[in-house]
Order: structure tokens, then sequence, then C-alpha cells
């Protein structure tokens, strides 16, 4: 018997808390409480409110998960004259 595998989301962080601890809003609907990974914490990625996240979930636990990425933010394109 293998390891489970872990289930992949996105979502946006919609609340920081105390301990590297966010609250995410999934794509469908549904909220989590997520904590930043140790690669993160290691490289000193910041996590900010409005910010989108891929999230790992076990398939155990739907209401916690482990955020593995924080997206880019994308810069309107300039109006070309």
């Amino acid at each position: 018997m293998g390891k489970e595998e872990k289930i992949q989301v996105e979502g946006t962080v919609i609340e920081a808390l105390p301990g590297t601890q966010f609250r995410v809003r999934l794509d469908n609907d549904h909220e989590v409480l997520a904590y930043l990974s140790g690669k993160m914490r290691r490289y000193y990625i910041r996590i900010l409110l409005g910010d989108r996240v891929k999230l790992e979930m076990s398939p155990y636990d739907l209401t916690r998960g482990r955020i593995t990425y924080r997206q880019k933010k994308t810069r309107p394109q300039a109006a070309q004259e």
C-alpha cells in the first residue's frame, strides 16, 4: 500500500492568521485553513491578502492544506497607441 496522492487545488487568501497560517477560499467556494510549506518559509516567500495560491490537501482532511506556490501577479497591459 503506497502513499495517498495529495489533492492539488487553487484559491485566494482571504485572511492572515498568527503562526504563518492563512484562511483560503478555494475556487469551489470552500474555505480551508492553510499553512506555508517549508521551502516557502526558508526562502521568505511573502503571502498577502488577495494572493492566488496553490494548495496541497490530504484526502483525509479537506479542511486543512499546505500552501506550495504563490502565483505571480499579472499587470494590466498598457494601452498601445
